[in-house]
């Protein structure tokens, strides 16, 4: 057939309207014209905030004076800390800081009022958890000026001498965990969970899609197995390939970036086997939605988008909004991320890291049922 000669406006409008509804009928890529825009602009305009405030502080009180409560007040009126619970004990605040359920852990000592009306100039404790050093930095920079907001306030008239000169108390600061402030040793373990999260679950999506594609699904429809066997055996092969990913970002880590290993190696392992889990499931559970390697694609940067920008790695997780919180808390990667950092960097044990390990089981599970349910609609 000779091809028509010129350019032919109605033509070339028909090939427009065809495309145009080629794209209404493709819900997914639809959805991702107009989602990831406005996720993007959710993220970085309201969720993402590089001076966090109102941090978890944990306060160990063995004098509780006037000029203490004046200084947990004047600290929380920052804005940079909240007072979550009082502890009793270093053991117990140190506890707090392995786990993760406090930023910063405030030692008032029992004779503080008495040394600071003789002049003696006594000191409160500061302990911070120093994995990430651009969350405590500001608020520890704000700390001196915080100090002698107090001592103007409550130190006046015959006292206000004691308010004078180089201040009327000590504020001391022991950064744990991460001393020198080395930014690497906060993203690097990290950036292990990134990787697995982007690799392994948009391959998983794509293979059982490509199977769908290329019509041997349909070979599995033939033999004698169940929805949860075959996804299961599935999965194997890329349990694998994110161990032998983990390995080498942990040799890196360790000889090229010198993170520091204070945890078990036993550990950091079956830490990366559940997540690695969690992350095939949740390509399992994509690819029930896609139909085809497009979408899956599309789906998988839907997904990882807010894992990335909502988990803590980027950007300090205290510092975001509690919405914002809340969905980071639904995603792997948060949990991950206080797992891999708190082995390495804190030496937790299970004790310690059990509070971020149930999370990700109970999420494995809850959505591996999700992903057999929609895969036996993808069959029928």
């Amino acid at each position: 057939m000779n091809a028509p000669l010129g350019f032919s406006i109605a033509r070339w409008w028909s090939i427009v309207c065809k495309e145009f509804l080629q794209l209404r009928r493709d819900r997914v890529t639809f959805a991702m014209i107009v989602g990831v825009p406005l996720v993007q602009l959710a993220l970085f305009g309201f969720a993402i905030n590089s001076d966090p405030k109102h941090m978890p502080t944990a306060a160990i009180v063995a004098d509780n004076s006037e000029f203490t409560r004046s200084l947990m007040a004047a600290m929380e009126h920052s804005g940079y800390f909240r007072f979550t619970e009082t502890l009793t004990s270093e053991a117990a605040g140190r506890a707090a800081l392995a786990q993760g359920r406090a930023q910063f852990v405030l030692n008032i000592p029992a004779d503080f009022t008495r040394r600071l009306l003789r002049g003696e100039r006594p000191a409160v404790l500061i302990e911070a958890d120093a994995t990430d050093p651009m969350a405590m930095a500001s608020a520890l920079g704000a700390l001196p000026a915080i100090a002698q907001s107090v001592a103007q306030k409550d130190l006046t008239g015959p006292l206000a001498h004691l308010a004078g000169g180089q201040g009327a108390f000590d504020v001391e600061v022991h950064r744990l965990y991460n001393a020198e402030g080395i930014t690497q040793y906060n993203i690097i373990p990290g950036l292990m969970g990134v990787i697995l999260t982007m690799t392994l679950a948009m391959m998983t999506g794509i293979a059982i899609v490509r199977e769908r594609e290329r019509g041997t699904m349909e070979n599995l429809l033939a033999t004698p197995v169940l929805p949860i066997e075959v996804m299961a055996g599935k999965i194997v092969p890329y349990v694998a390939i994110g161990l032998l990913q983990a390995t080498i970002i942990l040799i890196a880590a360790r000889f090229v970036f010198h993170v520091p290993f204070e945890g078990s190696v036993v550990a950091i392992y079956l830490a990366a086997l559940v997540f690695i889990a969690a992350n095939l499931i949740v390509g399992i559970a994509l690819s029930s939605f896609a139909q085809n390697q497009l979408q899956a694609m599309q789906l998988t940067v839907f997904y990882f988008l807010p894992s990335m920008l909502l988990s803590g790695f980027m950007f300090p997780f205290g510092g975001m909004p509690a919405w914002a919180q809340a969905i980071g808390n639904l995603l792997p990667l948060t949990y991950f991320n206080r797992l891999i950092r708190g082995i390495l960097l804190k030496g937790n044990g299970w004790g310690d890291a059990w509070h971020d390990l149930w999370p990700l089981l109970a999420f494995s599970a809850i959505l591996m049922m999700v992903a057999v349910k929609f895969y036996k609609r993808t069959l029928d």
